[in-house]
C-alpha cells in the first residue's frame, strides 16, 4: 500500500538552534529599548494623541493597542532567554532515575502508547515498525501497545501481526484522555512514551531523552513536532527568477541577505512547530513552564499517578465540602454526623472519575498545569530541543481550523474553570508563562480591531489620533523599528513574519472560541477529517476575504478622495500611515485565504491519509 508521504520518508529535521551568549545579551539590550519605546508610546497615545472628535473610534484603538503590549511583554519575559537542561547519559537501571528509598537494580520498563481512533491501519502499522527500531545502549525492557477506541478487527490483526500489545474498551468517555487512563491500568511501564497514530519514533527517542530522568523530580520530557510532510518550497531567488529571470534571483539573493533565507510555497497552513518548540516552549525550561503537548513526550508514570491521585482526593473533599454546607443549612446549622460525612465521601468518591490524564479537550496541557502546581513534589518538565520523532502535518484548511479552535477553546476553558495564573502551588514565573499562552488566544479581539482600524480612516477620513503629524511619527517608529530589530535578533535563524501573519489571520478562530467559553458551551471533539477532503474551503476565510475586498476597495477610495479630488478630510500622513497598515493586513491574510484553494501536488496519488488522530489535542501556539 503506498502513502503520498513515501517520497518525504529520506527528509532530515533541521537541528535545534545553537545558543549563543552574544546574541541573546543583544536580544535582551534591544527587548529592553523596545519595550521602553512602547510604554513611552502608549503614555502618548493616551494623554496627548486621542482625537477628541472620534473618541469612540479612538479609545478601543487605544485599548487594543495597550492589549497587545501587554501581550508583547509577556511573549518577551517568554523569549528572555535559554537555558537548556543537561542531556545526562542514558541510565541501565531503574535505582538511577528514582528516589533513593525506591531504588531497585532492575532494567527500566519503558510503555509505547499509540492511541487510534478511526486512522489508516497500515498508517499506525509504519507507526509501530518505527517504534519497534527504538535502540538503548543497555537492556530494557521496552512494550508497545495500540490503544484502539475504534475497536476494529483490522487493527487488533495488525497489532497481533507486528507482534505488539491491543487494547481497547468499552466505551470511549473522555476520548483520548479516556483511551490513556484505561491502557495505564493495564500496563506497568516506569516510562510512558505518548504518540498519535501516525508518530513515527526516531531510534534514538529514549537514549536521548530518558537521562533526563535521572532528576527524580523530572515528570515528563516533550520533544520537538516536527512534521515531515510539508512542503519545502522554493527559494525566494529561484521563485523570482520563473518569472523576472535573472533581475528576480538578484532581487531574491538581496533579500534573503538582509532578512535571511526566505521560501516561496512552504507550509500553506503556517503550521511553524520550529518557532513553537525551538523558540517559545524551549525558553520556558529556565522557569520550569514547558508543558506538554502529547505526541512525542515521554512521561514518568509515578509523577501522573501521584498528581491523579492528589487531584482525586483535592476534588473528593471540595464536593464534600459543598455538601456538607448545604446539608447544615437545612439542618438549622447543627454539626454534621462523622459517619454521615464519611457516607458523603464514599457516594463522592464512587461519582468522581479517577483521571491521570484530565478529560479535558486539552488534556495535555491541563495535566502539565496540575503536574507543575503541585507543591509536595514540584515536578519539572523539560523540552529536549532535538527532534525525535516525524508525524503527518494537517492537509486541509478544515482539518487546521478544528486543531487550532481546540487549541484556543480548551486553553480558556481551562482558564475560566481552572484558571493556572490563580492556581496554589505555581511559581511566578510559571503563572507568567501560562498567562502568555492564555493572552496570546485572546488576540482576537484586539486583532479584529487591528484589521477594522484602517478602513474606518480610508473611507471616512476620521484618524483616531489627533492629527498624523511628526509628533505621531516620533512616537510610533522608533517603537516599531526597536521591536522589530529585537525579535529579529531574539528569533535568529527562524522566520518571524510567518508566525505574525498566521496570528492575525487566526483572529475568526479565536473569536469563535471566546464566545464559546463565554456561553459556557463544552469545547467538543469534531472530527478531523483523514482523509483530504474534495474541493476547496473558501467558506471558512469568508471573514478574512472580506476584509482583504474592503481594505483593496478603501486604499484605492482613500487615494482618490486625497490625491485625485483634494478631500481635505484626509491628511499626506494619515493617507501614507493607512495604507501601508491596510496593505501589511492583505499580505497577512492572504496567506490563509490561499491555503484555502491549496491542492498538494500528491493530489492524484493512492491512500492519501491525513494522519492526526480525531482527538489530537496538540498546543501549537503559544
Amino acid at each position: 500500500m503506498g502513502f503520498y508521504f513515501d517520497k518525504f520518508e529520506d527528509r532530515k529535521p533541521e537541528p535545534p538552534l545553537q545558543y549563543s551568549a552574544v546574541t541573546e545579551s543583544i536580544w535582551q539590550f534591544l527587548a529592553v529599548i523596545a519595550m521602553t519605546l512602547g510604554a513611552w508610546y502608549l503614555w502618548w497615545r493616551w494623554t496627548e494623541s486621542l482625537n477628541p472628535d472620534a473618541l469612540w473610534y479612538a479609545i478601543p484603538l487605544a485599548f487594543a493597542e495597550t492589549a497587545s503590549y501587554v501581550g508583547l511583554g509577556l511573549f518577551v519575559f517568554n523569549l528572555w532567554k535559554v537555558q537548556d537542561y543537561e542531556q545526562l547519559p542514558p541510565p541501565a537501571k531503574l535505582s538511577e532515575v528514582v528516589r533513593p528509598e525506591y531504588a531497585t537494580d532492575r532494567p527500566i520498563k519503558v510503555d509505547v502508547f499509540f492511541p487510534t481512533y478511526n486512522e489508516e491501519v497500515e498508517l499506525v502499522r509504519l507507526s509501530i515498525r518505527d517504534a519497534q527500531k527504538v535502540t538503548y545502549p543497555h537492556t530494557i525492557e521496552l512494550n508497545i501497545f495500540v490503544l484502539d477506541d475504534g475497536k476494529r478487527p483490522e487493527m487488533r490483526q495488525v497489532a497481533e501481526e507486528e507482534g505488539v500489545g491491543y487494547l481497547t474498551r468499552s466505551s470511549n468517555i473522555g476520548f483520548k484522555a479516556g483511551n490513556l487512563r484505561n491502557a495505564m491500568e493495564q500496563t506497568h511501564g516506569d516510562f510512558i512514551v505518548i504518540c498519535d497514530a501516525d508518530t513515527r519514533p526516531f531510534p534514538t527517542i529514549l537514549e536521548h531523552t530518558l537521562g533526563y530522568f535521572r532528576d527524580p523530580d523530572v515528570a515528563w520530557v516533550q520533544t520537538p513536532q516536527w512534521f515531515f510532510d510539508l512542503p519545502e518550497g522554493k527559494r525566494l531567488p529561484d521563485a523570482l527568477y520563473k518569472y523576472l529571470k535573472v533581475p528576480g534571483r538578484w532581487l531574491g539573493k538581496g533579500v534573503e541577505a538582509v532578512i535571511g533565507e526566505v521560501r516561496v510555497g512552504e507550509d500553506p497552513f503556517v503550521n511553524e512547530p520550529k518557532m513553537f518548540y525551538d523558540i517559545i516552549q524551549r525558553r520556558r525550561n529556565w522557569a520550569n513552564a514547558s508543558f506538554c503537548c502529547g505526541a512525542g513526550s515521554i512521561h514518568r508514570r509515578e509523577a501522573v499517578m501521584e498528581a491523579a491521585l492528589k487531584t482525586y482526593s483535592d476534588t473528593i473533599e471540595k464536593q464534600v465540602g459543598k455538601q456538607s454546607k448545604k446539608l447544615q443549612k437545612l439542618m438549622g446549622g447543627q454539626e454534621l454526623d462523622s459517619g454521615l460525612v464519611q457516607e458523603m465521601r464514599h457516594q463522592v468518591a464512587g461519582e468522581e472519575e479517577f483521571t491521570p490524564y484530565r478529560f479535558h479537550v486539552s488534556e495535555d496541557i491541563y495535566t502539565s498545569i496540575v503536574l507543575h502546581s503541585d507543591e509536595e513534589r514540584h515536578w519539572k518538565s523539560v523540552l529536549h530541543p532535538t527532534v525525535e520523532s516525524k508525524m503527518l502535518s494537517p492537509q486541509d484548511l478544515l482539518s487546521w481550523t478544528i486543531q487550532r479552535f481546540k487549541y484556543a477553546g480548551g486553553t480558556l476553558d481551562i482558564v475560566m474553570h481552572d484558571n493556572p495564573m490563580t492556581r496554589k502551588g505555581m511559581s511566578w514565573a510559571q503563572r507568567l508563562m501560562y498567562g502568555a499562552t492564555a493572552w496570546s488566544y485572546l488576540g482576537g479581539i484586539w486583532n479584529m480591531m487591528f484589521l477594522i482600524a484602517p478602513l474606518i480612516y480610508l473611507f471616512s477620513g476620521i484618524a483616531p489620533v489627533s492629527a498624523y503629524t511628526g509628533d505621531f511619527f516620533l512616537h510610533i517608529l522608533p517603537f516599531l523599528i526597536a521591536m522589530e530589530l529585537a525579535f529579529m535578533v531574539g528569533t535568529w535563524g527562524i522566520a518571524g513574519y510567518r508566525s505574525k501573519a498566521s496570528y492575525l489571520s487566526f483572529f475568526p478562530v479565536n473569536l469563535q472560541a471566546i464566545w464559546t467559553v463565554l456561553k459556557g458551551e463544552k469545547i467538543k471533539f469534531p472530527v478531523t477529517p483523514k482523509d483530504r477532503q474534495e474541493g476547496n474551503f473558501f467558506h471558512l476565510v469568508l471573514p478574512q476575504f472580506a476584509v482583504i475586498v474592503l481594505t483593496v476597495v478603501g486604499v484605492t477610495y482613500a487615494s482618490v478622495q486625497y490625491f485625485v479630488l483634494g478631500n481635505q478630510d484626509y491628511s499626506l500622513g494619515g493617507i501614507l500611515v493607512n495604507i501601508f497598515w491596510g496593505l501589511n493586513n492583505v499580505i497577512a491574510l492572504s496567506g490563509i485565504v490561499l491555503a484555502a484553494f491549496w491542492q498538494p501536488e500528491h493530489e492524484a496519488t493512492v491512500a492519501e491519509v491525513h494522519g492526526s488522530p480525531t482527538y489530537n489535542n496538540n498546543e501549537v501556539t503559544a
